[in-house]
């Protein structure tokens, strides 16, 4: 068994679970010296892979660099005799736009999710045609075409379907020689990863790496007929006979968050409008946060107006320069009507009226934005229960989440 990253994450946990069979297992990843943020490198996953059970043999491999694959894999194949398993997981993430990412990050992601998926395959099929049950597993998504997951990372994406289209055809390609499959996880995944993605607070809402490890463990078991699959780990282990999903909880009971490039999430996660989901609540917990941002002040002149006076005593033109958006806020109910955030020019304004052009637009009942900003409320489960709708410029949207902190601060 291949695998091509040593970090505390995904990867680390298939090659434990494979461990615990006994398997060989190469890690080959760059993360030789610790990152300063991201626990763990190849040489003490080695060694959890042997306390598992297994033999681990550790390779400094920068994926993009074909030599080094090729040393690598002639390394595995001179210790173990050759390789029945590849596991390509390694990624770059960049949730930028297409004006936001430097060329470096594109090539990164490119580099690594793209092509270095496809020259770690085919280095390695030559060795998996010789294998027993050979597989390729690579942790990338179904290919959904909606425009919404390419329009706020087009690059990103472009690399991760860069390594699901190896799939699509390397299992046509091999079909009946060597299983291809996907695999992806149907909600967030607790990692170091998702943790500098998201913040603090992030975990309770993700699943533990242990639901991923067993699906993977799973598709591996397969013959190698089993082939051309774009496989959701929930999926995976429900044909399994698996039912009780709370064991793979961070927090068992806490609302989960979807993960990307799946429209048809799990029904209690998500809000569907006209038949596309407009945000993930990946996107609003770490817009909003997972406890309140603020109390609004007496609602002498209405809970609404009271909600904006409070906004308008914290935003600055530090606040405007570090966001550059303008939001608005489409509010039905009892105290019906539109506001606005500009948090785009001058010192930022914000109250009662329709802007110009908003760049992110939030729809929800006006009992419900005071509930929420009351503390009453909390955002995740506004949306999750459709009480809430966002759309517009995701990338403008996380920013909003400074803002939020900066009024939990200051106690309003």
């Amino acid at each position: 068994c291949s695998k091509n990253s040593g970090d505390a994450g995904i990867g680390k946990a298939i090659a434990l679970k494979a461990a615990r069979d006994g398997a060989n297992i190469i890690i080959a990843a760059k993360t030789a010296v610790p990152h300063p943020k991201l626990p763990g490198t190849i040489y003490s996953a080695a060694e959890e892979v042997e306390a598992a059970g297994g033999k681990a043999l550790a390779c400094i491999v920068d994926i993009r660099d074909e030599q080094q694959i090729g040393e690598a894999v002639q390394k595995a194949v001179d210790k173990f005799g050759g390789i029945d398993i590849l596991v390509n997981n390694a990624s770059a993430i960049s949730l930028t736009g297409t004006l936001e990412t430097p060329m470096k990050k594109v090539d990164l992601m490119l580099g690594i999710n793209l092509r270095g998926t496809y020259l770690t395959s085919k280095m390695v099929l030559p060795h998996l045609l010789k294998g027993h049950n050979p597989h390729i597993l690579n942790l990338s998504p179904p290919l959904n075409l909606n425009p919404v997951w390419f329009k706020n990372h087009t690059a990103y994406t472009m690399a991760k379907y860069g390594m699901s289209m190896c799939v699509l055809g390397m299992a046509e390609e091999f079909r009946g020689q060597i299983a291809v499959n996907a695999l992806w996880p149907k909600t967030a995944i607790q990692t170091a990863a998702m943790d500098m993605l998201g913040g603090d607070g992030i975990g309770k809402q993700c699943r533990t790496t242990d639901i991923i490890a067993d699906a993977a463990y799973a598709i591996l078991s397969r013959s190698k007929d089993y082939t051309g699959h774009f496989l959701v780990d929930e999926d995976v282990l429900k044909e399994q006979g698996v039912q009780n999903f709370d064991q793979y909880a961070v927090q068992p009971g806490h609302p989960l968050l979807p993960d990307f490039f799946l429209d048809d999430a799990p029904e209690t996660l998500v809000k569907k409008d006209g038949g596309t989901r407009q945000i993930t609540c990946f996107f609003f917990s770490t817009l909003l946060g997972a406890t309140p941002a603020f109390k609004p002040p007496p609602p002498s002149s209405g809970p609404i107006e009271s909600t904006f006076d409070a906004i308008r005593g914290v935003i600055n033109e530090d606040v405007v320069k570090t966001t550059q958006g303008i939001y608005q806020f489409d509010l039905s109910g009892d105290h019906k009507g539109v506001w606005f955030l500009d948090l785009k020019s001058g010192a930022g304004s914000a109250g009662p009226g329709q802007p110009v052009k908003a760049d992110v637009i939030m729809a929800m009942d006006s009992s419900d934005f005071s509930k929420m900003f009351a503390g009453e409320l909390k955002p995740t489960m506004a949306f999750m229960s459709g009480k809430l709708r966002i759309k517009g410029d995701m990338t403008l949207a996380l920013k909003l989440e400074k803002l939020m902190t900066r009024m939990s601060k200051a106690k309003l």
